[in-house]
């Protein structure tokens, strides 16, 4: 049972998108200039969340630069950004974000193992202690808008300044774009959606 003033994010009743994604057939010229340096999926489309969010073309045009930096040439390790990645959309129960993201885990050499470790937190046994701070490090985000002074240090350890900002950064992006998709109702694609996000344990 819940408790009443439990604060944690739940999914909402899926009942369909509440901005439907733009199909191709309908894209002006100004939208597929934006959408063009999108990679397609294996099925020739694009993913719902670009297609969505161009609806504020404006917004994207700026957005996209930013998270793309963030993605493919920000300073942390590919393993380092997804375990960040993972976290934080159990954190805003993110259903898109996480089924998104678990290829780009996989590739980034984080085990299945790991991934069900995930959803259990930093304290799940088996996490080498790196991993388990940054993993902490997700949830001072989440939970309090700051990382405590223990985990700056640690994460201090083992990354460079550029890098600290990155984890606070990162974080940050991926906690908005679930605002987003959990808010406008952003269905995960097909493909993507055979395994489902953890429930989530503090």
């Amino acid at each position: 049972m819940t408790d009443e003033h439990d604060a944690r994010p739940h999914r909402a009743a899926d009942t369909g998108p509440r901005l439907a994604p733009l199909t191709e057939d309908g894209w002006d010229p100004a939208t597929r200039e934006l959408l063009a340096p999108i990679p397609r999926d294996a099925d020739g489309r694009l993913p719902n969340v670009f297609t969505t969010l161009v609806r504020h073309p404006d917004l994207f045009r700026n957005f996209l630069p930013f998270g793309s930096h963030l993605l493919r040439d920000g300073r942390l390790p590919a393993r380092t950004r997804e375990l960040l990645i993972l976290r934080t959309a159990c954190n805003t129960r993110a259903d898109y974000e996480w089924g998104r993201h678990l290829p780009l885990a996989r590739a980034a050499g984080i085990t299945d193992e790991e991934i069900r470790w995930i959803g259990t937190g930093p304290d799940a046994e088996g996490w080498l202690p790196a991993d388990a701070r940054l993993l902490r490090a997700a949830d001072e985000l989440h939970r309090d808008a700051r990382l405590s002074a223990a985990t700056w240090s640690a994460l201090a350890s083992d990354h460079d300044e550029a890098q600290l900002i990155e984890i606070t950064m990162l974080v940050g992006q991926y906690y908005m774009v679930a605002f987003f998709l959990n808010s406008a109702g952003t269905r995960l694609e097909p493909g993507f959606a055979a395994e489902t996000l953890p429930e989530q344990q503090t």
